[in-house]
Order: C-alpha cells, then sequence, then structure tokens
C-alpha cells in the first residue's frame, strides 16, 4: 500500500514535502497570518510493516526552537493513548522513528485536544446539576465561546485555558478540572465561590491546528489592555464577563515547550502590587508543591521588575484591574522532570490530575483571599 500523509481534520497541521523510500520530509504550516508555527498533528496510512523515518526540515525556525533539545514526539495508534517516541534534533530539523504493525499511526507535538472533544465536554458538563450554561460570544470563524458557571459563594473564581491552541494539555487540565467541580468533593469551595470557567479561549485556533494565534494571527494573551471586536473577540467577550462578576482568584492554564515542569508565573511586575496578593500567590505555590510531586517551584520564568509589568498580558491585567490573586500555569511538552513518566511523558491523564490538585489546594485557601 502506497503511504499517505494527511492532516486535513479538527486541529490537523502538516505539509508534505516529500517521500523518498522510507524517509519522509514534512514541514509545519504557519499560524494564519502569523509567523508562529510549532504544532504537528498528523496521519500517516499505509505505514503497516514498514520502517520510516520522518523529518520535520523547518523545525529550527519554529516560534521556540530550544523547545526541541529532549522533546519527544507523541505517537498513537487509537488516538486514545499517546505515547512518547524516540525523537532526535539536529540542524533545524526534528527526525523520529516509526515501526509498527498497525496500518494507521498518529503522531502529534503533544495528545491533541480537538474542538469535537471540546464539544464531547460541553455536553458533559453542561448536563451536569448546579451548572450553567452561557455562550459569551462567538469568534471570527463563528464558533461559540463557551462558558461554565458553578456554584454560588461570595468569592469570584476564573479558570481559562487555550490562550494559546497549541497548547493541549491545557484542556485535559481543564476536563480534570471540570469533572472535580461537579463531584460532591467540590462543594466545600463552591459554598465558598462561585466558579467562572472558559475551558478553550480559542477554538478557532484549536480547529484550524494553530500554536498560538487565533483566525486573525493574533495572539490573545497580548489583547488584554485593548480587545477589539475585529480581531480578539474572545477576549473582549471574556474579559466582559469578568467585569460583570469581578475577580478575586484567576488561573490561566498554558503550556511551555522548554522548561520541562510544571510551574506558575505572576504579576509581580503591576503598578499596584500589594503585599497580600503577592503573598497569597507564593502561598498558592508552595501550597501546591507540598500537595502533589507534579509541581515545583523551583524552575519557572524569573520575576518582573516593579511597574514593568506586561498589562496586555491576562494574568497582569487581572492582577491590576481587579486586585486579583491571578495565576499563570504553565505545564510541559516535554515531561515533569521532578517525577517523571518514561513511556507517557507529561501526559492527558496527568494535566486532568493536576487540575483536581490546584483546585484542593485553592478550596484550602479561598477563605484566605
Amino acid at each position: 500500500m502506497n503511504l499517505s500523509i494527511n492532516a486535513a481534520f479538527d486541529s490537523g497541521n502538516i505539509r508534505l514535502l516529500a517521500i523518498d523510500g522510507d524517509r519522509i520530509d514534512l514541514e509545519i504550516v504557519k499560524d494564519h497570518q502569523s509567523d508562529f508555527f510549532q504544532w504537528f498533528y498528523f496521519r500517516v496510512a499505509g505505514a503497516a510493516g514498514r520502517q520510516l523515518t520522518f523529518r520535520i526540515v523547518n523545525s529550527g525556525g519554529s516560534a521556540y526552537p530550544f523547545g526541541w533539545p529532549g522533546y519527544r514526539t507523541r505517537a498513537s495508534t487509537d488516538r486514545r493513548s499517546w505515547r512518547m517516541i524516540d525523537t532526535r534534533y539536529a540542524d533545524g530539523v526534528l527526525e523520529f522513528d516509526w515501526s509498527a504493525e498497525a496500518p494507521i499511526a498518529w503522531f502529534a507535538y503533544f495528545a491533541p485536544y480537538t474542538m469535537e472533544q471540546h464539544a464531547d465536554l460541553i455536553a458533559r458538563i453542561a448536563a451536569r446539576p448546579g451548572v450553567t450554561h452561557r455562550e459569551l460570544g462567538t469568534t471570527l470563524d463563528g464558533q461559540p465561546i463557551d462558558y461554565f458557571r458553578i456554584g454560588s459563594g461570595p468569592k469570584q473564581v476564573w479558570l481559562y485555558a487555550r490562550q494559546h491552541p497549541g497548547e493541549s494539555m491545557a484542556e485535559y487540565w481543564m476536563d480534570g478540572a471540570l469533572d472535580w467541580l461537579t463531584s460532591p468533593a467540590a462543594a466545600p469551595l463552591l459554598e465558598a465561590a462561585t466558579v467562572h470557567v472558559v475551558p478553550n479561549m480559542n477554538p478557532d485556533g484549536t480547529r484550524r491546528g494553530h500554536l498560538r494565534t487565533n483566525a486573525a494571527g493574533v495572539n490573545l494573551n497580548r489583547e488584554w489592555h485593548a480587545p477589539a471586536l475585529d480581531r480578539s473577540p474572545e477576549v473582549l467577550h471574556v474579559l466582559a464577563a469578568m467585569d460583570e462578576s469581578g475577580v478575586d482568584f484567576a488561573l490561566d492554564v498554558h503550556g511551555d515547550e522548554a522548561i520541562a515542569a510544571n510551574f506558575i508565573a505572576g504579576f509581580e511586575g503591576i503598578p499596584s502590587l500589594r503585599p497580600e496578593q503577592s503573598a497569597a500567590f507564593t502561598e498558592f505555590g508552595r501550597r501546591l508543591e507540598a500537595h502533589t510531586p507534579n509541581f515545583q517551584t523551583k524552575l519557572g520564568y524569573g520575576t518582573t521588575a516593579p511597574g514593568r509589568a506586561n498589562l496586555s498580558m491576562s494574568t497582569n491585567q487581572l492582577a491590576e484591574r481587579f486586585g486579583a490573586v491571578s495565576v499563570t500555569l504553565e505545564m510541559p511538552f516535554k515531561d515533569h522532570d521532578a517525577n517523571p513518566d518514561p513511556i507517557h511523558g507529561w501526559s492527558p491523564e496527568r494535566s486532568a490530575k493536576l487540575g483536581v490538585s490546584c483546585l484542593e489546594v485553592l478550596t484550602g485557601m479561598i477563605g484566605e483571599l
């Protein structure tokens, strides 16, 4: 059977350049109207019984080439279980081999969380008792911006993910968080807080197979100071809902290309920083590290000088705008090296469990915010 390479599906991204025997040369397609690229997701058919070598030849020009050393490609033959396979990076080319009996295999930068999976998540959670679902608005491609409200307590908690659509681990985090929020275990948190959830901030980028931007090629996490309907409606609608409710605690869920660890980033450079605001951020990280081996505080981005925060980024904007304890959570495309998994690396299942851990820690702190 002839080999076939295809990415013409939900969240897919790759371009076939050449097939030379058992060597396949590929390139990742840039986000629409943008120079960002790094996310890939494609399938190969006709692979059974063959030893294939895949080469992504434009990897060196990607958004974060420093993320490739030490990275391992995710592979699956059923699109449910994704395992790491040996991957090499040299001279700007990402390369990996594949040998299997399965007739079809899928390869991705990380286990995908497609818009079809998102639709399943929305249907599942919206049907549960105590959940209010709204469409906050629509995207440039006309997709709904889904939102849940759970609980009725006075503290206002906002959870939102996938401003950068290629960071699919963020919606697996949401999957675990939402299951926990709709379980009896969440009762103490929901008595103290109203939890607002946007599981996917960037549906268009997700469906299009983008790394970092929406349908207009806009990085949503640089739009929070002045969102516009014609370029960042996702932020415009979500921020309007935040203005209605207020924000006491916010958690923005992401993935990081280079650092092999889970970590948080904060808002230490905002002009109106209060000591108690900063102390609560630090305490959240300290308690999360004590609560789960899947989090650490040693590695991260470092700090921003006082008064130098970029207020176009959501964590800074919400901390400044509302006085919130505002947290960016980063998960790895590689593995959490402090507690590694040699087969799956950082995985969908571990992302979902970290979502639960974060909310368990928040439950213990909510009265202090």
